[in-house]
């Protein structure tokens, strides 16, 4: 848990937002309303598009080639984010998503990104060992799976299109979308049939 902001900052944040309104460049009215925008996303929403691509070849064709497209159609506030890429997890390739530098992270489909996402040690090892990394969350990709790590940054973040669990067949979106986590759509975890 963060510690609370101290008293001086969030005097220093309240001078911003007065300038900020005084020139006549964003109202605290518009501010409220992309905080409420950002604390409503969350990882149901990337679950409920990865559903929709099991189901709908025509919304997984635009989900590869226009993630914040395909986010937008599901209800997703795009606007001001940086691009969404999402990259489709074959039997032949896994990916496994990261920041090396900080934490960029698709949060208005993802919601907030987790405090382990941001860690040093995750970011450094992610990218030097990650079968070792996947291997400690419990994901075992087969050595002859390549896995590929992509830098999300603050130009482009990426998403994981994760393989549909066998079985599924037949199943409804919503019941889908209970398969997927946050930690699927960064790809440290593969959805599971119950």
């Amino acid at each position: 848990m963060a510690a609370p902001p101290h008293p001086e900052s969030l005097a220093l944040l309240d001078r911003l937002v007065a300038a900020l309104a005084a020139k006549g460049i964003v109202t605290e009215a518009e501010i409220a309303a992309r905080q409420a925008i950002t604390d409503r996303a969350s990882p149901e929403v990337g679950a409920r598009m990865v559903a929709r691509a099991w189901t709908d070849a025509d919304y997984r064709r635009l989900l590869l080639t226009d993630g914040a497209e395909a986010a937008e159609r599901m209800g997703a506030t795009m606007a001001g984010a940086p691009p969404l890429g999402v990259l489709e997890n074959t039997p032949a390739r896994h990916h496994l998503v990261v920041c090396t530098l900080c934490s960029c992270y698709p949060r208005a489909v993802l919601g907030y990104p987790p405090h382990w996402y941001k860690s040093f040690a995750y970011r450094a090892r992610a990218v030097r060992e990650p079968r070792a990394v996947l291997a400690e969350w419990g994901t075992a990709i087969p050595d002859d799976v390549e896995i590929r790590v992509i830098d999300s940054t603050a130009d482009y973040r990426w998403m994981v299109l994760p393989m549909r669990p066998a079985g599924t067949e037949g199943w409804s979106e919503d019941r889908l979308a209970a398969l997927v986590t946050r930690d699927a759509l960064v790809g440290v975890a593969l959805p599971k049939a119950a």
